[in-house]
This record gives structure tokens, C-alpha cells and sequence, in this order.
């Protein structure tokens, strides 16, 4: 794996720790939760051009925003209670699979 798919899986982490930092300003807002929000913001968009230097744009952005939208759903499932349904789940795999194809031919070109 090439140091530009870690740097976006780093990237992805970093999105889900951004919309969970909305959830926590709006909640609880405050200095800390909104400058949270902030400097993750930035840090998301570093490390997404970032590694777009190495993987084309397209499959880039696709599997950040893919994995990103399933991470926040597990963790407003496990953190926000929010619900657990088979529909939901079916369909976080569906977006996984795509994710798992756009890696497999992201090379390719």
C-alpha cells in the first residue's frame, strides 16, 4: 500500500473526527469543540490533497467521503444510539463494496 492510500485512510479518520466535532459543537458549544471542528477541518483538507497527489481525484474523494459517511454512521450508532437497522447496514456494505472496487482499480489508467 503506497503512502498516499495511508495518508487517506488517515484522511478518513480524520472526516469522521470532524463530523463527530459538529455533533460535539452543537451539542455543547464552546471554545474547545468549536476549534476542534476548526483544525480538523483544515487538517481533513491537508491530508486529502495531500493524498491526491497519488491516487486519481475521483477515487480519491469517493472512497474519503464513502468510508467517511459509514464511519460516522457507526459511530453515531455506537456513541449517538442511533438506530441499528438490517436496511442501514445493507447499505453501509454497499458503499464499502464500491469503496473495495474503486481501491482495486484505482491504479489502473
Amino acid at each position: 500500500m503506497s503512502i498516499h492510500w495511508i495518508i487517506l485512510l488517515i484522511a478518513v479518520f480524520t472526516e469522521i473526527a470532524w463530523a463527530l466535532s459538529l455533533k460535539a459543537a452543537q451539542t455543547n458549544p464552546g471554545v474547545l469543540t468549536i476549534g476542534a471542528s476548526i483544525a480538523l477541518t483544515a487538517t481533513n483538507m491537508l491530508l486529502l490533497s495531500f493524498a491526491m497527489r497519488g491516487i486519481p481525484v475521483g477515487t480519491a474523494y469517493a472512497v474519503w467521503t464513502g468510508l467517511g459517511a459509514v464511519g460516522v454512521v457507526a459511530a453515531g450508532i455506537i456513541l449517538h444510539a442511533d438506530p441499528l437497522t438490517l436496511k442501514r447496514v445493507a447499505f453501509m456494505a454497499v458503499i464499502i463494496f464500491g469503496v473495495i472496487g474503486l481501491k482495486l482499480v484505482g491504479d489502473e489508467g
